[in-house]
């Protein structure tokens, strides 16, 4: 009988402290906070854009100027 008693206190125990420390642990942690552009990001882009466009112009342009029989120097 008194290994039931033991038992059933040593449950109790364990329900009781599993319910404790799950409400322990449910603090919730404050969310991240969103990122931020600070604007580099966007410069950079735009003159990563510009390049490419400055390479584009130069490669659709040389053909053209190579081949004329106009000397500008």
């Amino acid at each position: 009988m008194a290994s039931r008693i033991n038992v059933a206190g040593f449950a109790l125990f364990t329900v009781v402290f599993a319910v404790i420390s799950s409400l322990a642990g449910a603090q919730s942690l404050a969310p991240a906070p969103a990122p931020t552009s600070d604007g580099t990001s966007i410069d950079q882009g735009i003159a990563y854009l510009l390049m490419v466009v400055a390479l584009v112009l130069t490669y659709l342009i040389h053909p053209l100027d190579a081949s004329s029989s106009l000397s500008f120097f």
